[in-house]
């Protein structure tokens, strides 16, 4: 049985509600749904995987307003019901210094955690953005609503002048790092899943979390 990835591409279109950041000439939305198209293409090519996005074309609208929007990626997820959420993103700061990669997680200790230090890792090698680190925010919609492993990956800034062209040149063209760097993401996964189902990675996080249970303990990779 596959496993079933559900892609998440951050925001609306533009000119929609919850339309994403803007810097550089780049729109945030547009990117992400470029690197989900490629990374659910590149899963949907290997037979152990069955990937699904949010935004299937680039005109796709999610919700009417920016909560809804959140809601409805949820709600295509769990239905479904997926066996791993990644939501796709670009950050932007008011100081255009401000730099780098970040995944985010709904909770330490976790098969999430493990997840993001090797996809941070993997993005970091290969397209050479700074490595911010992998960050909690259990505020965060998407990771604590969903009913399976969650993680929300920030790729870089486009409101970072250098950011901003390692984006805009790795949108098209398969050999372009941001591109490589996804094949990081389907080796992860497949990991996962095969650590999980040994009992080495906690497979159920969320599940046991809000029942009050303690996590599965996990290796710790820091290379």
């Amino acid at each position: 049985m596959p496993i079933k990835i559900f892609i998440d591409q951050g925001h609306n279109p533009t000119g929609f509600h919850n339309a994403g950041a803007v810097g550089n000439g780049l729109f945030e939305q547009d990117v992400t749904y470029q690197v989900g198209v490629y990374l659910a293409n590149l899963l949907n090519n290997d037979p152990r995987f069955d990937a699904r996005l949010s935004r299937p074309t680039p005109t796709t609208v999610l919700g009417t307003n920016n909560s809804t929007s959140l809601a409805e990626r949820v709600r295509l997820a769990n239905e479904w019901p997926a066996d791993y959420f990644i939501s796709i993103h670009c950050n932007a700061n008011n100081n255009p210094a401000v730099n780098g990669t970040e995944v985010y997680i709904y909770q330490f200790n976790t098969q999430a955690q493990w997840m993001a230090q090797q996809i941070l890792n993997g993005i970091v090698q290969t397209v050479g953005t700074k490595n911010n680190g992998v960050r909690l925010n259990p505020s965060l919609y998407v990771l604590r609503r969903t009913q399976m492993t969650a993680l929300l990956v920030e790729l870089a800034y486009v409101s970072n002048v250098s950011d901003a062209q390692k984006l805009a040149s790795n949108q098209y063209g398969s050999m372009f790092p941001m591109r490589r760097s996804l094949q990081v993401i389907s080796m992860v996964l497949l990991m996962a899943y095969t650590l999980g189902l040994c009992g080495i990675l906690d497979s159920h996080r969320i599940v046991q979390l809000r029942h009050g249970k303690n996590a599965v303990g996990f290796p710790t990779h820091t290379d």
